[in-house]
Formats: structure tokens, C-alpha cells, sequence
């Protein structure tokens, strides 16, 4: 399994964008929008008006659980949720799949979808979740130790916990809240060859 693209390193998922989230995205860098509506609810033209802006970012976008409709869209790949196990064929070299995981069995199921990076979560406390759910550090080490696929942290991750995140292997993190809620003051980096995060001016 290759490493991810230098520009796969944050994945911000959302359904809409507005001032906040804008001005936010600016503030990471390396990040990629995974586009993730609940199954009613998909929006097309809010999709594109995602896709338009990721174009004008110079970032990827992916596209959640259907791969023709991603293709047809012209998503940068697609976002398999963790109760999809459907495998889906290759389509071009530069379209990649990903995937998220809850627990070594799911993860079994990610890799036989050829997942080119699969998020295992949630990592920290998050209102989806109850509290045995919750892997916490060592949990997700463990359950993630032989894992060869590229690993993404996902569930609860926030400024005042994000850099935990170098406790674990993975090779990037999953978004959510922090980019919606408040507007974030400094820039966040991801450094490649030591997995560090700062957060600075």
C-alpha cells in the first residue's frame, strides 16, 4: 500500500459550505472535502457549488457510497461509509477510494474494497457516539497495529486534542466540527516526514 498524496492529509467532511467553513479551509493546509449527506438528502447542485470551490482551492474532493455518480460528477474519489461493503472495480489510477472502520472486522471488509485510506473511528468523545464507544488512544493503537492500509483518525478531533493524533500511526486526520463551529485564528500544518501538527501564526 502506497502512501497517501502529500495533499491527502486533513479530510474535512461536510454536505454545505459558508463563510466560516471557507475561511477555515484556508487555514489547513494539504486538506481534501469529502462531500457527506445522509442518503436522502444528497444535494447535486450543492455538491458542485463544493467542487467548484475545491477547483478554484486547487484541492480534491470526494464523493460518498456511489462510485457512477462520483464519476459522473468528476470527483477526485470516493468515500466508502463503514456499512457499505460493496466492491468497487478500479477505475482510473488517479481516482482513489477510501473508506472508514469501527473495528477489525469492518477493516477487513475496507482492505477487500481496496481502500487506498481507511479512517478507524471515533478516536476521542464525540455526541454520535457513547462512551464505550469511544476508542481513545490506546485502543485505536491497538486495533490499528497491524493494519498496512494508510491509517486516518477520525471522531472528535479538535484544536485541543489534535496533536495527540502523533501518538498514533496514522498518516492524516478526518474533520468535522472543528471546521464547521468556530472560525479558527491560526494556520495548521502537517509536517511529512515526522507526522508533527503545530498550530501557529
Amino acid at each position: 500500500m502506497t502512501c497517501l498524496n502529500y495533499t491527502d492529509r486533513f479530510f474535512f467532511f461536510t454536505d454545505k459550505l459558508n463563510s466560516i467553513i471557507e475561511k477555515n479551509i484556508n487555514k489547513f493546509k494539504n486538506l481534501s472535502i469529502v462531500y457527506k449527506a445522509d442518503k436522502n438528502n444528497i444535494n447535486i447542485k450543492e455538491f458542485l457549488k463544493i467542487k467548484d470551490f475545491c477547483k478554484k482551492k486547487k484541492i480534491k474532493i470526494y464523493f460518498s457510497d456511489n462510485i457512477k455518480t462520483a464519476i459522473k460528477l468528476g470527483a477526485d474519489g470516493l468515500f466508502i461509509s463503514s456499512t457499505n461493503r460493496r466492491v468497487y472495480q478500479p477505475y482510473k489510477k488517479s481516482f482513489k477510494i477510501i473508506g472508514s472502520a469501527h473495528s477489525q472486522k469492518e477493516f477487513y471488509f475496507k482492505s477487500k474494497q481496496r481502500c487506498h485510506a481507511i479512517f478507524l473511528s471515533p478516536i476521542f468523545d464525540n455526541p454520535k457516539y457513547t462512551t464505550n464507544k469511544i476508542l481513545g488512544i490506546i485502543k485505536f493503537n491497538l486495533i490499528s497495529l497491524y493494519w498496512k492500509n494508510n491509517l486516518v483518525a477520525l471522531g472528535g478531533i479538535n484544536e485541543n486534542n489534535y496533536k495527540k493524533i502523533l501518538l498514533t500511526k496514522s498518516y492524516a486526520i478526518g474533520l468535522i466540527s472543528w471546521i464547521k463551529n468556530l472560525e479558527i485564528k491560526k494556520p495548521v500544518y502537517f509536517f511529512n516526514n515526522t507526522r508533527a501538527f503545530i498550530n501557529n501564526i
